[in-house]
């Protein structure tokens, strides 16, 4: 499977990352490759991400530093504004009453202060963190040259975008809502959220929600 990198990847993603994984197969029995070749994209999951907080729906964003060399693997995080923090600050306001937040808090607050140079690398040990908690032994392997679009095997790149809807859960039989904190006061589930959400929600059971 051939995916792009993201910033805490929607729900569909790690619902893609969980369609071949099979519980208590060998370590690494499971391998995902991540474009490390193409040119970085603006306004895409590469970057941001959506949580649900008391007032809807909010974007989180990794600024980068703009230069000349636009390879995703030299895309470098801009550590001049203190995003970090709100960040932070941002998962606590939306999540401090969901009831695994605490749980896996503190873990993913280090991994982001880790200070990773680039945002591939971020995004790695980010989404390497996040199956690890999931319960998921899933290799991240990244590619070593660009491929055409379509004409690598079970190719996901430019499927999940940000202006793109796209019925992956419903395909893989998904498309049902989970416990979301204010999903009583906005009187509907919300989909379409990072995989935070979901952990944070649902904790020890998001792994049997993606395999469901």
């Amino acid at each position: 499977m051939l995916l792009e990198t993201a910033y805490f990847p929607p729900v569909e993603y790690f619902a893609l990352l969980a369609r071949d994984f099979v519980p208590g197969a060998p370590a690494g029995d499971t391998i995902i490759y991540i474009e490390a070749c193409e040119h970085y994209q603006k306004q895409s999951w590469r970057n941001r991400c959506l949580i649900l907080g008391p007032n809807g729906t909010e974007m989180l964003q990794v600024p980068v530093v703009h230069g000349a060399d636009r390879l995703i693997s030299a895309v470098r995080v801009d550590y001049s504004t203190p995003w970090i923090l709100r960040t932070q600050r941002a998962l606590d306001t939306a999540y401090c009453s969901a009831p695994f937040y605490e749980y896996y808090r503190d873990e993913l607050f280090a991994v982001l202060d880790s200070g990773e140079e680039t945002l591939l690398g971020l995004n790695l040990a980010l989404t390497r963190h996040i199956l690890k908690r999931l319960g998921m032994d899933v290799e991240l392997l990244l590619t070593e040259a660009f491929a055409a679009p379509g004409s690598a095997p079970d190719d996901w790149r430019g499927v999940i975008h940000p202006k793109q809807p796209n019925t992956l859960l419903s395909d893989l039989g998904l498309a049902r809502p989970y416990y979301q904190v204010f999903a009583g006061k906005f009187g509907h589930f919300t989909p379409g959220i990072s995989i935070l959400d979901l952990l944070f929600n649902e904790g020890p059971d998001s792994l049997l929600y993606l395999k469901r």
